[in-house]
């Protein structure tokens, strides 16, 4: 056997030396270069059986190649679906990331359930007993899934080679190691090798691979970035453990938009797709209140209906307090800087706390013109009508500036039972006949005379 070769690793960039250092120079970071074994041997983990009789690839022009119809296949959860472009694409490589306990794992084996293909669910971190009283808790009765709870990497194809399956989920990548590496589970080396094995099968089976990951304390994928280089789609499963429900992100992908969004409410019996999100984010009352405010935001090519709440009152120790949840604090700075100096409304003196219903986190700046209007509804103590919503930015001169897709947030208003929506009147508006009343606005004057009289 050759002699091991060892290299330095950044554990938090991945990036490779040939001797320690004290900082990355790749992240800047301190004390985070390791050393591990990189030689292996000369075999392979994964070796189909054509293997010997594979042809050599050769070039096409580009209008040549075939490029058919995509078939994907049907996850079963339209949330899912969604995020990923239309459903799992045959050979790739999904990765799925998000905190412990968020529930990644439960997404994953829900789904392995509900395939109607066969699938194979791999796991590192629960025994088999573990699994099956999470899965009676889900469904009761799934006949096409597997459970095996294997980390050795060799194993696992050994396995997969006897039952054929048409999708694979491993749960978690930094469980698995592979005999060729000798450095420990979780480590680059065998993350990098692992992930490489896998590949390697998907593309050369074409069967798709589902990877749970895990993260580090500042949120990013462990692994570190290597992982999601290496991988066609990286999944953000995120959300609040206050809070029931949980949001699938696209962080990369490779076969559809990045842009889209699935919302799901955890509950005893597992994760339910949220098909109207504004149930979630709308709170329900049987009177109006002074300081809130409905706005109307784009999450990818999704329309959501959020609350905005706002509470002003006086400054009791002098310096006035300015506190958001879910909303971007230098923003609000701004929204009350134009307030005070180009629509007149005194608020330097008073504290200002603003916060987003259901402990989602916007960034869409279509919702100014929401904040605005609950931050004068809680300064003059009128309420503003529940059948209101607002879509607009603020610029810094006070005008209402246009938002993007605004003809699909006016539908999404009026389908939920909206009968008045503020838009900037310099959005381009292609609608007709639309039950809802669509104000167009200029100025935050013109907003405080419609709401306020």
């Amino acid at each position: 056997m050759s002699k091991l070769k060892t290299s330095f690793f950044c554990q938090n960039c991945g990036t490779q030396y040939s001797k320690w250092q004290g900082q990355c120079n790749a992240c800047k970071q301190w004390n985070t270069i390791v050393e591990e074994v990189i030689q292996k041997e000369e075999k392979q983990a994964w070796k189909p059986a054509s293997a010997d009789t594979k042809k050599a690839a050769r070039p096409l022009k580009i209008n040549e190649i075939d490029a058919g119809g995509e078939i994907r296949l049907d996850t079963g959860d339209g949330e899912l679906n969604r995020v990923l472009g239309g459903g799992l694409v045959p050979g790739s490589l999904t990765l799925l990331g998000g905190e412990p306990g968020i529930g990644k794992s439960t997404l994953l084996l829900q789904i392995s359930l509900k395939l109607p293909y066969r699938t194979l669910y791999v796991s590192g971190e629960e025994s088999q007993k573990q699994i099956k009283m999470r899965a009676e808790r889900i469904t009761p009765s799934a006949e096409n899934c597997y459970i095996l709870t294997e980390t050795k990497t060799q194993n696992i194809f050994r396995q997969i080679g006897d039952i054929d399956p048409e999708v694979v989920i491993i749960d978690s990548i930094q469980t698995l190691h592979s005999d060729y590496i000798e450095s420990s589970a979780g480590s680059i080396s065998q993350i990098r090798e692992t992930t490489a094995e896998l590949i390697k099968f998907a593309k050369e089976t074409n069967v798709p691979v589902i990877l749970i990951g895990h993260i580090t304390k500042d949120g990013s994928i462990a692994g570190p970035k290597i992982l999601e280089h290496m991988v066609d789609t990286v999944l953000q499963f995120e959300g609040d453990r206050n809070h029931v429900y949980r949001i699938l992100r696209s962080l990369k992908n490779r076969f559809g938009s990045t842009a889209e969004l699935g919302i799901y409410e955890m509950l005893g019996s597992g994760l339910r797709e949220v098909a109207n999100p504004s149930e979630i984010l709308i709170s329900h009352k049987d009177e109006e209140m002074s300081g809130t405010a409905i706005a109307t935001t784009m999450e990818g090519m999704r329309p959501l209906m959020v609350e905005i709440q706002a509470l002003v009152s006086s400054a009791v120790y002098g310096t006035p307090q300015r506190s958001t949840t879910g909303y971007n604090a230098k923003r609000l700075n701004m929204v009350l800087a134009v307030l005070e100096k180009r629509a007149g409304f005194r608020l330097g003196a008073k504290d200002v706390f603003l916060n987003i219903t259901g402990g989602i986190n916007v960034d869409d700046p279509a919702i100014d013109l929401a904040v605005v209007a609950a931050i004068l509804s809680s300064n003059e103590d009128i309420p503003v009508s529940k059948d209101f919503c607002f879509a607009g930015e603020i610029g810094l001169s006070g005008e209402i500036r246009p938002v993007n897709r605004v003809d699909q947030r006016i539908l999404e208003a009026e389908k939920l039972g909206f009968s008045t929506i503020f838009v900037s009147k310099y959005n381009k508006i292609s609608l007709k006949n639309t039950l809802i009343d669509i104000r167009l606005v200029a100025k935050i004057e013109d907003v405080a005379s419609h709401l306020f009289g």
